[in-house]
Order: C-alpha cells, then structure tokens, then sequence
C-alpha cells in the first residue's frame, strides 16, 4: 500500500472479534492512533477479504489520524482461507445486503464507542466499493469512498438478497468514487449513469483515470497497479475524508 504515505501518528492495531449484526462473530482488523483520532472510517476489502494488505492499509490510514475497522466480508463462509478468487465470486449471489452492510454498521458503532468517534467514513474495494455504495444510502455513515466499485450488479453476481447500487443514489451520503476508463467492472456506461444520477449532488464527486484497469490503486504488487494515479487518488481522499 505504499501509494498511502504514512501519516504523523504512532498506531496501535491489531486483529480482532467484531460481534456481527446477526450475532455472528465477525473478524476484523482495528487501527487507531495513540492520540485521540479525528474521525472514524469502516473499511470494506476486496473480495480477497482480511489479509496483510488490509492489516497494512487499517495501519497507514490510521497514521493519518483516523480510527479503522475492517470487517470480513466472507465471516459466515467456513472455508474462505482456502478459497481462490474466481470460488468467492460465486458465492457473492448468496450474500444479504442487510447482513452485510448491517457489519459495517456494526463496525460504525464500535468506533463511535471505543474511540470516541462522532463522524464515521465508509471506504471499500472492488467488491466492498460496491458495498460502500449501498451502505452510503443508510444514513448511517457521514461520508463514503468507492474504490472501482461496480455500480450495478455483475451479472454472475446477482442474487435475491443483492440490491442495485444504482437504485440508490438519491439517499447516499456525500460519496467520492476513484474509477478507471478501462475497467471491466466499472463500464462508461455505468460511469455515465452514474455521473447523471449525481448531476444535482456537488458533494459527490466522480474522478476516472484515464487507461487504468481494475484494482488500480490498492495493491502495488498487482499488475494493474499504476503509482502516480494511486499517489494522486489517496491525495484526493484524504482530502475529501478532512
């Protein structure tokens, strides 16, 4: 995650247990600064779910000041550790929005409580870009940012309890959405959709880098990965986080 400098702040983080909306124990990273932290941010990963470069990512933003808790997406599959890419994204029809955008909420309030938050961000990848999307029409969250989050449903995606996050745009909350101009996920014309939906909304902002493809910012050791963009994307939500 080396787009993401390190920020001012010493950090104490570690993985933990977050109790999940269902009662499900939820695992989970949680960064905070040694200091009393700003603002809070919940963080969604990639389909990949919790691994060093989430423990990484929750410790870098929170040398920047802010208290983070990563859930996992997959808490309630058994065999997730042992799964490849192209396994989860089978499983992505089966999941419930309301279980697990009712974890991030969670997340939320464990901020709010053990770090004496009053205003939580929700940030996602991939995949938890498009959770970010949905979870910012909730009301719940003060601010979001989408990393190439897909803006309608895949369709090897789509399963009973998956709501568009296009349907949703009306209610989302002040919303910063990193895309690229050659993403598969994220096609011009869901872009475009998009960028229509949010003509009236001056608090929610669109940047497309041009010839990036997927994934583009969040992992250097991907071959989509473009330094100067990612360099340039974290500068801007930083900014809009502040």
């Amino acid at each position: 995650m080396a787009a993401l400098d390190r920020g001012p702040h010493e950090v104490d983080a570690g993985r933990m247990r977050l109790r999940g909306v269902d009662g499900q124990e939820v695992d989970a990273i949680h960064a905070r600064p040694l200091g009393m932290p700003t603002r809070g941010v919940v963080l969604h990963p990639d389909i990949m779910g919790l691994r060093p470069l989430f423990d990484d990512l929750c410790h870098r933003l929170a040398t920047h000041g802010f208290a983070v808790c990563a859930p996992e997406p997959f808490a309630r599959l058994d065999d997730r550790e042992s799964l490849a890419a192209a396994e989860r994204m089978q499983h992505v029809g089966q999941l419930v929005d309301e279980i697990q955008i009712g974890d991030l909420e969670q997340a939320a309030d464990f901020l709010v409580v053990e770090d004496d938050v009053n205003v939580v961000a929700i940030m996602g990848f991939c995949m938890g870009g498009m959770y970010a999307l949905k979870a910012a029409a909730t009301g719940r969250f003060d601010r979001a940012v989408d990393f190439y989050g897909m803006i309608t449903v895949p369709g090897g995606w789509v399963g009973p309890d998956l709501a568009e996050p296009l349907a949703m745009v009306s209610e989302m909350c002040p919303t910063l959405a990193i895309m690229g101009s050659a993403d598969p996920f994220t096609p011009a014309a869901d872009i475009a959709a998009l960028r229509a939906a949010w003509q009236t909304r001056s608090d929610c902002e669109i940047v497309v880098y041009d010839d990036a493809e997927h994934g583009f910012v969040h992992d250097p050791d991907r071959p989509a990965h473009r330094s100067d963009d990612a360099a340039d994307a974290w500068a801007r939500v930083l900014q809009f986080l502040a």
